[in-house]
């Protein structure tokens, strides 16, 4: 089948959902399907890629590793009809998520969203962070997954928090995976010697993107601890960010500094190295959706200590792959961490983490997507059928102008629920002025409010139908804030 896939990350970026996706993509391939990948352009891409579409994107968004697309050519439309997609893959529930949505559904498409990330822990990276943006978030992620035929959940506990959520699409859960093959195969001694390590030293690794939603401070404090407690113990850290300076500093002042080690962002075989130079892995974000990494740390061998939270439950077994804890506790944390320094009880879980890694071996949970587009697709030309014929040229073009509606329903209701309660505007067109100009909606385009549309000379008013549909979301956020104010106390 021909799969098109958008996606906010790719390559070069390091983080769990471009890792993901890439890996997909390799996969799928290898199955003899084809792919093309839509992102965007990124500092240090590869210089030659196949089947891959940059759109221009703002770098480095708001101090972060992101870039922000902002325009979408006109070329991606000739791509995408070329490519003859059967299916249509979402990784973002915005920006080029947005624009899945009207290439699905302007073409009558079935459309998947893999819903990778829990976006409320991550409003920090948006200029104005607060908790009307958490909720802002929540709405987003949540209306989105409306406009999609299926939900991919990465982990049981995503799946569960999405229907407690109100999410009524279909979910399926697929984890994203990781080549168990090559994490397993890794040389011990290159890390160690680059830090002068001494070989029976018990190292203590952590990988991951050094930024506030990982938990990094509690993550310092306890694994600190452990090595005040354990002289022959030392920490490796692998990863950057705005967290690094903040990890020397408190190991310095815990009068650990000498035995915590920082090398930077790793990949490919440089990565595995630093995780065969590794003992047992911690790990204590709550923001994850599965914890690839701590998959990664398993297909190494690593027992994982890790604070019970969703997407890391699914994955490990108290005492049988590592050790989960309960509750955000440094000291017990440190215990924990310190009583994998003896190498009876680390070997002892050393099996079952490798036995537990092969369940998430990338290709197996590639066939489990490849069996979800494959049950969509059979449902869609069941659908297709019965319908009797083949999208006319005005079949096309109400499909295009019921996604551009479509998205701005969502991003009405989306609006509503931060700042005016939880009803849905619902997706009706109050009757068109006159004076009303029809504006082409082009496949990726942007909405025609964001194109910049204004009042035309000579006094008459040139509206779309995004412009209604922002005028009847302001006129009931007035009238519901009026009728609150009359409301006696």
């Amino acid at each position: 089948m021909n799969i098109l896939m958008f996606t906010n990350t790719y390559s070069p970026i390091v983080g769990g959902v471009s890792e993901s996706v890439q890996r997909f993509v390799e996969c799928f391939r290898a199955s003899g399907h084809r792919v093309l990948v839509v992102a965007p352009t990124l500092n240090g891409q590869p210089e030659s890629e196949t089947d891959v579409i940059r759109v221009p994107a703002m770098q480095r968004f708001n101090g972060s590793d992101f870039s922000l697309p902002v325009t979408i050519p006109g070329s991606l439309d000739d791509a995408i009809r070329d490519f003859a997609p059967d299916i249509v893959h979402s990784n973002h529930p915005f920006l080029l998520g947005d624009t899945a949505v009207r290439v699905a559904q302007g073409r009558g498409l079935p459309l998947v969203f893999t819903h990778h990330t829990l976006y409320e822990h991550y409003t920090h990276y948006v200029p104005g962070n607060s908790p009307v943006m958490q909720r802002f978030a929540l709405a987003l992620s949540n209306g989105y997954s409306e406009l999609c035929d299926t939900v991919i959940a990465p982990s049981e506990s995503i799946r569960t928090i999405l229907r407690e959520r109100g999410v009524q699409t279909p979910l399926e859960v697929v984890p994203s995976g990781v080549d168990i093959e090559r994490f397993g195969k890794g040389t011990r001694q290159r890390w160690r010697t680059h830090f002068g390590i001494d070989e029976h030293a018990h190292v203590v690794g952590h990988v991951g993107r050094l930024a506030q939603e990982k938990n990094l401070p509690f993550l310092t404090r306890s694994v600190c601890q452990a090595l005040i407690d354990h002289p022959n113990m030392h920490f490796m850290v692998v990863g950057d960010g705005d967290e690094r300076d903040a990890i020397l500093t408190r190991a310095h002042q815990m009068g650990v500094g000498e035995r915590v080690h920082l090398t930077g962002v790793l990949k490919e075989q440089s990565l595995i190295d630093a995780y065969h130079a590794m003992d047992s892995f911690a790990f204590a974000s709550f923001s994850e959706t599965q914890g690839m990494v701590v998959v990664e740390a398993m297909a190494a061998g690593l027992p994982v200590v890790a604070l019970d939270a969703t997407g890391v439950r699914e994955v490990l077994a108290h005492e049988r792959n590592g050790l989960l804890l309960a509750e955000q506790d440094e000291q017990a944390f440190a215990r924990a961490v310190g009583s994998l320094s003896d190498p009876a009880r680390c070997q002892s879980l050393r099996q079952g983490a490798l036995e537990t890694a092969t369940r998430f071996d990338t290709c197996r949970c590639a066939d489990q997507c490849l069996a979800v587009y494959q049950e969509l697709l059979a449902a869609h030309q069941t659908q297709k059928s019965s319908s009797g014929s083949d999208k006319t040229t005005w079949d096309q073009a109400r499909g295009r102008l019921e996604a551009e509606w479509n998205l701005l329903c969502h991003r009405g209701t989306v609006l509503r629920r931060v700042f005016g309660g939880s009803k849905r505007v619902a997706p009706r067109m109050r009757p068109v002025p006159p004076t009303v100009q029809r504006v082409p909606l082009v496949e990726g385009s942007l909405t025609p409010m964001a194109q910049g549309h204004s009042p035309q000379p000579g006094g008459s008013t040139s509206m779309t139908p995004g412009e209604v549909t922002l005028m009847q979301l302001r006129d009931d956020l007035e009238s519901n804030v009026s009728s609150s104010r009359g409301k006696k106390p």
